[in-house]
């Protein structure tokens, strides 16, 4: 199990862009929802999962799309199971914290 794990750096932030592996390029719309999993964004590194769990675990914010990546998150407990949105049955979650 493997996913794209892209890391931003900026002064303040420390921004992780997460997918799994087969999503990535593809568009998700329902209703007036839509995200769009683009390389630009989401294409970093192909890395397993617990490492990009463990990069969540440093992040000040984060995109996380997938089934697995959003399932790992939540069993670590860095996501809450109410801020999952789903967009054609793909789950999507953010997180941001103040570290």
């Amino acid at each position: 199990m493997r996913v794209y794990l892209n890391k931003i750096r900026s002064e303040n932030e420390y921004i992780i862009a997460i997918c799994d592996e087969e999503i990535l390029g593809q568009r998700f719309e329902e209703g007036e929802l839509q995200i769009h999993i683009t390389e630009s964004f989401y294409k970093g590194e192909l890395v397993s999962l617990e490492e990009g769990l463990r990069a969540l675990e440093q992040a000040t914010i984060a995109n996380i799309v997938g089934e697995r990546i959003v399932e790992g998150a939540l069993k670590a407990q860095l996501i809450h199971e109410n801020g999952i949105l789903r967009i054609q049955n793909v789950p999507h979650a953010q997180l941001v914290t103040t570290k």
